[in-house]
């Protein structure tokens, strides 16, 4: 591996960040899971009534991204990569869902979900979920792993890889 890379992957928080990995993992696992187990409810039906592009593709791609990259966290393994992959996928759902809910109406490819109110403070009660997993995901980004993970095992607060034996 490279040294950019493990330098990249090194973590030296402390072994509580396992808890924000759980959260943020356990929540990106289920809703990957939903998007096969309730396609036309949490996937590609979902994903046409939004106006997401090509849905029968992007559902079951966006549903394998969250359950890989979910699965990634709960490791703590590549947790660098999974978290990018993981805050595209949470900006893209803020911008497609929750956007349109601030505007009252739909906007570019978007379409606006059928609610009881619009505006600010129901942006701010639909996206509750959303904003918790983006900040948990860029923390985790920001962070790494933790002690505690399969990242720190390999990697270390060194940056160079260990020998695992």
């Amino acid at each position: 591996m490279s040294a950019w890379f493990s330098r990249f992957q090194m973590t030296s928080a402390p072994a509580a960040v396992i808890l924000i990995r759980l959260l943020a993992g356990g929540v990106f696992l289920e809703e990957g899971l939903q998007k096969f187990l309730f396609p036309e409810l949490m996937g590609a039906g979902r994903f046409a009534r939004i106006g997401i592009p090509a849905p029968q593709v992007m559902g079951p791609f966006v549903g394998t991204v969250e359950i890989l990259a979910g699965s990634l966290l709960l490791l703590g393994l590549l947790t660098r990569p999974a978290a990018i992959a993981l805050l595209i996928n949470i900006t893209v759902a803020i911008l497609s869902t929750k956007i349109p809910i601030l505007l009252g109406r739909g906007y570019w490819l978007f379409h606006l979900a059928k609610l009881p109110r619009y505006g600010p403070w129901a942006m701010l009660s639909e996206a509750r979920a959303d904003f918790s997993m983006f900040l948990s995901t860029l923390f985790l980004l920001i962070i790494g792993a933790g002690r505690w993970s399969l990242d720190g095992l390999l990697w270390g607060s060194r940056g160079r890889r260990k020998s695992v034996r």
